[in-house]
């Protein structure tokens, strides 16, 4: 709970910001200019970013992440046993977009909508929301007999807070309920609350360290998960952004990351991955 408290005083100390006088306010456009490109990606590593699309803005997104690098020279070093998803996602205008993907894990279905700007004189945030639901793959009714359709539905709703403090630092904090209506603990509520933090730090024009975790704030003692921490860099080129990380986490879509990872930092049980965005 440390690091969720530091990341929240950071954040919150940049609220109160010194104002005009408020005939100045209406004399002038600049007020109401937005800051841009908090983030240049729609993710940050795992945690949606409040990058929005473009209006008629395509995007073809490959994320992949190779198995354990823990098994060694067996599994080549992750190399076997990869997890990879295609995603489509547009614009239907610049503050609103849909977005469909399908892993060997789940099918998944989002949209992401834009409610505030963060200003350069004025509002301190940009806020985003960001709904999902998904269809997990892998619960086969071979395994389980008595398996239905509506049990392997998934929800997620995210509230995305972003502030970009400088040209090389921008922050986001994402408070998240999702439900899974089949989870593998027993003692695991099917409806779940986590705190989603991540961090974008400018290290060149073009490169950027970017780092996410989330903090899975009822999960049950049984339970053999545990709280994804990611950290990559992205490399912008051109027409798009390629991102290469390291995190605990397999799980690509939302609930799989969140609710079931199964790495773990401290016994070097972690995935080297890439997520790679065309933009058309």
């Amino acid at each position: 709970m440390r690091i969720i408290f530091s990341f929240l005083a950071i954040l919150m100390s940049q609220i109160v910001l010194s104002q005009d006088d408020l005939l100045s306010q209406i004399d002038t456009t600049d007020t109401n200019k937005e800051v841009v490109s908090a983030f240049k990606a729609m993710k940050i590593v795992n945690l949606e970013s409040t990058k929005m699309l473009g209006k008629k803005e395509l995007y073809f997104v490959v994320a992949h992440r190779f198995a354990s690098v823990k098994e060694g020279f067996e599994g080549f070093f992750g190399l076997d046993n990869a997890v990879t998803q295609i995603k489509f996602a547009y614009g239907i205008t610049s503050k609103f977009s849909l977005a469909a993907g399908r892993s060997e894990q789940a099918y998944d279905f989002s949209a992401k909508y834009l409610i505030m700007p963060q200003k350069q004189d004025g509002f301190p945030f940009t806020l985003a929301g960001f709904n999902s639901i998904a269809f997990n793959n892998q619960l086969k009714e071979s395994n389980y007999p008595k398996m239905k359709f509506e049990n392997r539905l998934i929800y997620v709703n995210q509230l995305l807070v972003s502030r970009k403090f400088s040209e090389k630092l921008s922050l986001e904090f994402a408070p998240t309920f999702f439900h899974e209506n089949f989870v593998i603990d027993d003692n695991q509520d099917n409806s779940q609350v986590a705190l989603g933090l991540g961090g974008r730090y400018k290290i060149s024009k073009r490169v950027s360290i970017n780092l996410d975790y989330a903090a899975h704030l009822n999960r049950s003692s049984t339970s053999p998960f545990r709280d994804p921490l990611s950290v990559g860099v992205d490399i912008e080129t051109g027409g798009h952004v390629f991102q290469m990380h390291f995190t605990n986490s397999q799980g690509i879509h939302e609930a799989g990351f969140l609710g079931n990872t199964s790495g773990d930092w401290g016994e070097g049980d972690i995935y080297f991955g890439f997520n790679l965005v065309r933009v058309f």
